[in-house]
């Protein structure tokens, strides 16, 4: 059944997942969720379906449903959706489970969660949970909880420019051709990151959670999403050609070889700059830097099967 209300016993409750669609993300895929909906509510899951109207709303309606005493809170969108929902979740006990609908589904691939509906069904019935130690990027905008990354530089200036529009008619076809645009324009600009005590250079930075970027293409082969700390992706100068180069070497999962890129793992990191250089999170613009990149306060468990 979808639907229910806030008179639900104990008992009620264990049977009784909310699950939070981002109709913009997930527009491309929605039967996907439709499917997974149908097949929870014949097994006698008692399924809530609440949509978001706009940026951050995801997270107010992640902790409504934490004050209701929801035992499991269900993400259906992308990575930016995800970590809306996982802000909303930040300090609670409730589970994080996802329906991945995005384009790029990193954090799903990373965590290898299914992507079947009966799967997806399945696992969220079944509820066994592992664990994630989400990241925090603070700006002078505000502070963001992130699940998988913090870009600045180019992957953030082609985030920033990207139009919804075509995002959602291309999928994964609009970050090449966005890229392909933003390389030729975009001020290569040096970055101080601090990783821990030591000052670094680089013209581009990802600060990781996972192994994975852009889907599942390789970037950190050391990340530890359930454990403390990042895995810092530095690329050097070059301009264009660099640009080309790393993009090149991406999609052949040899990115972590490539010439001029460096990996460092920290605890905090903090890029510095004194002109204005975009920032993107978990796929979503977030900002400017200077940031500062911290742990979370506290993990979080995420539903895997």
């Amino acid at each position: 059944m979808i639907g229910g209300n806030n008179g639900d016993s104990p008992r009620a409750l264990e049977r009784r997942v909310i699950v939070i669609f981002n109709p913009t993300a997930g527009n491309r895929r929605v039967h996907r969720l439709w499917q997974v909906l149908d097949i929870l509510s014949a097994s006698g899951v008692r399924v809530q379906l609440r949509e978001t109207a706009h940026a951050g709303h995801a997270t107010m309606l992640a902790q409504q449903a934490v004050s209701e005493g929801a035992r499991q809170v269900v993400a259906a969108g992308g990575d930016g959706t995800i970590a809306e929902v996982a802000a909303g979740l930040a300090g609670s006990k409730t589970a994080l489970g996802v329906i991945p609908l995005g384009t790029a589904n990193v954090l799903a691939l990373e965590l290898e969660l299914p992507f079947a509906p009966r799967a997806i069904a399945a696992a969220l019935a079944f509820g066994r949970t592992r664990t994630l130690w989400p990241g925090v990027a603070t700006h002078a905008g505000g502070t963001r909880l992130f699940v998988q990354m913090v870009g600045v530089g180019l992957d953030a200036q082609v985030v920033h420019a990207m139009p919804r529009r075509l995002k959602r008619i291309m999928g994964r076809g609009a970050y090449v051709a966005m890229t392909l645009r933003e390389m030729a324009r975009y001020n290569y600009r040096k970055l101080n990151v601090r990783i821990d005590d030591a000052i670094v250079q680089a013209e581009s930075v990802v600060i990781s959670k996972g192994c994975l970027y852009a889907g599942h293409y390789l970037l950190a082969p050391d990340a530890r999403p359930g454990e403390r700390g990042f895995e810092v992706a530095l690329f050097g100068g070059g301009g264009p050609c660099a640009a080309l180069m790393y993009g090149a070497a991406l999609t052949l999962n040899l990115l972590p070889k490539a010439p001029g890129m460096r990996l460092i793992h920290g605890r905090e990191v903090e890029v510095l700059t004194d002109h204005h250089v975009p920032a993107q999170a978990d796929g979503d613009p977030a900002g400017e830097a200077p940031l500062l990149v911290q742990d979370a306060a506290a993990p979080l468990e995420v539903v895997t099967g």
